[in-house]
């Protein structure tokens, strides 16, 4: 495996720690040279992402496209980003490298078809959501995505910050499968994971129906582009 990985990651600082040691797991390997080059760009000065989407603050277009472009140049081949989030930035990234960008969306979608659902449920940033991600890529796929009802939104929120600031204790594990359990009990046939965060605190032995955490699902297919291009 010869392709160098670019990642723009520090949103949050946890959620790149937790998909580098999945992505170091998933990788077929027996000694330190059979193992992926990665390259990390783990910078958590990036503007808050959910805040520029709903106009409160400055947009993270700049930084993100900056990080994209140091990582083709350091000779990464693909670049991804451990984050959701971020991805309605993507064309502001794009147009400042030639390098691929691998989207955690549509690989967290072309996942969760895997089980065939009709409907499933997101558990996404306001900004992800604002910004329509999951919403257009099920669709596209001929699936329903629930959210969370606006009240439970804002509990989902004030979750998300907790954990970037390291709670990730039982209160935040209870509270967060809650919420996953209640997509589920409206007729969610999968819950994704479609924040970084989320996979810090809610494992798939919590709930009922499948769980699609977008960090593995971007793994998978990072492993799969570095065995087969």
């Amino acid at each position: 495996m010869t392709k160098t990985i670019g990642v723009i990651g520090g949103m949050g600082p946890a959620a790149t720690v937790d998909f580098f040691a999945k992505l170091l797991a998933a990788t077929p390997a027996e000694r330190d040279q059979d193992h992926l080059r990665i390259l990390i760009d783990n910078n958590p000065r990036v503007p808050d992402r959910n805040a520029a989407i709903v106009g409160r603050g400055e947009s993270p277009g700049p930084q993100l496209a900056k990080s994209a472009r140091g990582l083709e140049r350091a000779g990464a081949d693909v670049i991804v980003i451990a984050c959701n989030t971020a991805h309605a930035f993507g064309e502001e990234i794009e147009a400042a490298i030639t390098a691929p960008l691998m989207s955690m969306i549509d690989a967290t979608a072309d996942a969760a078809m895997a089980r065939k659902p009709s409907r499933v449920g997101v558990l996404a940033a306001d900004g992800c959501r604002r910004a329509g991600l999951y919403q257009r890529a099920f669709e596209a796929r001929g699936v329903e995505p629930l959210f969370l009802a606006d009240e439970l939104q804002l509990d989902f929120m004030q979750l998300l910050y907790r954990i970037k600031a390291g709670d990730t204790g039982d209160a935040t594990r209870l509270r967060m499968e809650q919420l996953a359990t209640g997509l589920n009990a409206r007729g969610a046939e999968a819950v994704i994971a479609a924040c970084t965060e989320v996979p810090l605190v809610l494992s798939a032995d919590a709930l009922a129906v499948p769980l699609i955490s977008s960090t593995d699902a971007l793994v998978a297919r990072v492993v799969a582009f570095a065995i087969q291009g």
